[in-house]
């Protein structure tokens, strides 16, 4: 027979107590902003009503939530505004994208790329270079325009409507050939990057390259920048690219994951607390 000491049972139970206030604290951030009351809580977490009542107030009083007197639901607070703050300041982006350059490498065999955002640009900040004899690099700290290849498309694809709109008031110049620089036809290939999830250049930054990407967010929502798999345009083809685009659309998932990126839930009708 198992037996546990005094000091075990009570371990035990502060580590549940521990779970179900993490628990409550995530699905209030994975909805927020929508605020939530104690009976959606209680519902969606499986917990009895008067046990999710006494999480709630012991994590508002101590500023990890806070409740709205008038409308009896709860939001994030302070105190996991701070927590959220200190992780931020933790995070290495470069360093924590780069072994998944080197997955990419792995997985697809081409050469492997890390841009950020700054501004109506990106820059190179890192890659990783496929094996092949034949393989694209590129030059880390060159900058180039939002609307030139599939790293440039995938950020800006991404970003808020009203952002995309005033990029696509500004003239807009050819880096290739391909380029697109007609504001209706790149609008319609913005919203085809939104549809399948990464987006793709045949040419479009540097003649004879073929590449996908997706885009990297912070926690926050904001946009870090993108990642992409590039190489001769004559091996991307239509097959290799979707495969190709799964591959960097997954890894910007899970990179912006580690990030603290959750995607918003659905909003649900308002519960009758």
């Amino acid at each position: 027979m198992t037996t546990t000491t005094l000091a075990e049972r009570d371990d035990t139970r502060v580590r549940s107590g521990l779970g179900r206030a993490l628990d409550v604290i995530n699905i209030i951030a994975e909805r927020a902003p929508e605020t939530l009351g104690v009976s959606t809580i209680a519902r969606e977490l499986c917990l009895p009503k008067a046990v999710a009542y006494r999480i709630l107030k012991e994590l508002v009083a101590d500023d990890f939530l806070s409740f709205n007197e008038d409308t009896k639901r709860y939001r994030l607070g302070a105190g996991a505004l701070a927590v959220g703050l200190a992780a931020l300041r933790a995070l290495d982006v470069p360093d924590t994208a780069r072994r998944y350059l080197v997955r990419l490498v792995r997985d697809s065999g081409e050469t492997a790329t890390l841009s950020v955002r700054q501004g109506w640009l990106r820059v190179y900040i890192d890659q990783v270079l496929s094996p092949h004899e034949v393989r694209m690099s590129v030059s880390l700290g060159t900058s180039h325009p939002l609307h030139s290849g599939s790293s440039s498309k995938a950020i800006l694809a991404a970003l808020p409507e009203v952002e995309v709109e005033e990029y696509l008031a500004q003239p807009m110049r050819s880096v290739t050939s391909a380029t697109i620089t007609d504001p209706l036809a790149l609008r319609a290939e913005l919203i085809r990057v939104r549809q399948q999830g990464y987006a793709v250049s045949m040419g479009e930054r540097q003649s004879g390259a073929g590449s996908v990407a997706a885009a990297v967010r912070y926690g926050t929502g904001q946009i870090f920048g993108s990642i992409s798999l590039c190489g001769p345009q004559d091996r991307f083809t239509p097959q290799v690219c979707a495969a190709h685009g799964a591959l960097v659309a997954a890894a910007a998932h899970e990179i912006s994951a580690e990030l603290g990126y959750r995607v918003p839930a659905a909003r649900s009708p308002a519960d009758q607390d």
